[in-house]
């Protein structure tokens, strides 16, 4: 990238302080490229694998890169593509020239490890040539990524790396949200007369709480109703499971964010799915947006209850 000016440098790392419009992610294959497509695709990257070089300007402009609509590209390239050092730079003098910031990922990993990888999924080597050994086409393979791999912005030797670590390792270089912001929480009531839901990560039984149902002005009301709600909540035996399931909550969803989950499912039921639920439900949804999670609420089973239509 030696025909890219000091001065450029400079406006292109500026740039790359407010965002980052596309991601070149190139390596070794076997270091762990679709690993970390995975992530940028849970962090609403428009993806694409296997990319040739001289595409990508084509591409992000196609998609709306730079547009102000906060779309952003990340593509695979790899040595299939012809001159891949020389295409690639000729890419990021174009991508500057239309002011688009970039950066350029490369994947890196041991020999052994990469032997071993191959070994273990029984893959053939892309680019191996008939009748070569593995290590050879590996030896090759780095040979030529070498030039790449002196101009890359970031480079990650994923050799003794869980897929955790490098997924953090990549949400904290290139995700504008929190991880947080970037964990999908879907918090739905049901009921459990109406069988239980399949798709929950978490489940939590209230139907231990006080039952709106027994009392005739709630009984065709939902936890959506102020009525219903106030009673449900403001009872002692909810208040103190409140304090232990926030507790709970602080431990749990974390926890699903270390072990790199993008959508957690929390399902809360009680009998019917229409009073205590849904009043709880409700209530865990709020305390998860105040802790800044994307958070989405419904009730499954409302549309079963017997409700009152004023």
């Amino acid at each position: 990238m030696a025909d890219v000016s000091a001065e450029e440098r400079m406006r292109q790392a500026a740039k790359r302080e407010r965002d980052i419009d596309v991601v070149i992610i190139t390596g070794l294959s076997g270091s762990g490229r679709t690993q970390v497509m995975h992530v940028f695709e849970d962090m609403g990257y428009f993806c694409i694998d296997n990319l040739p070089t001289g595409l990508i300007l084509q591409i992000a402009n196609a998609v709306g890169v730079g547009s102000g609509a906060g779309r952003h590209l990340a593509v695979t390239c790899d040595l299939r593509s012809q001159d891949l050092f020389g295409a690639l730079t000729h890419t990021l003098a174009e991508l500057s020239e239309h002011d688009l910031s970039y950066r350029v990922l490369f994947l890196d990993a041991s020999n052994e490890v990469l032997i071993r990888r191959y070994n273990e999924n029984r893959r053939r080597h892309p680019i191996a040539c008939e009748g070569e050994s593995l290590s050879d086409a590996i030896s090759r393979e780095r040979a030529g990524l070498e030039p790449t791999r002196e101009v890359a912005d970031l480079v990650i030797d994923t050799s003794n790396m869980l897929a955790s670590e490098l997924r953090t390792i990549i949400r904290g270089e290139f995700a504008e949200l929190s991880d947080q912001q970037l964990l999908e929480v879907h918090v739905f009531s049901f009921g459990f007369k109406h069988g239980m839901p399949v798709e929950a990560d978490l489940l939590i039984d209230v139907r231990f709480l006080p039952n709106p149902f027994w009392d005739p002005q709630m009984r065709t009301l939902t936890g959506n109703d102020p009525l219903v709600r106030d009673f449900v909540m403001e009872h002692p035996v909810t208040k103190e499971f409140l304090v232990a399931w926030k507790q709970l909550l602080d431990v749990v969803v974390p926890g699903y964010i270390a072990e790199g989950k993008s959508r957690v499912s929390i399902a809360i039921g009680c009998t019917g799915g229409q009073h205590r639920s849904v009043a709880i439900a409700n209530a865990t949804a709020e305390y998860l947006k105040l802790k800044d999670y994307h958070v989405a609420a419904s009730h499954r089973d409302l549309m079963l209850a017997n409700v009152r239509n004023d």
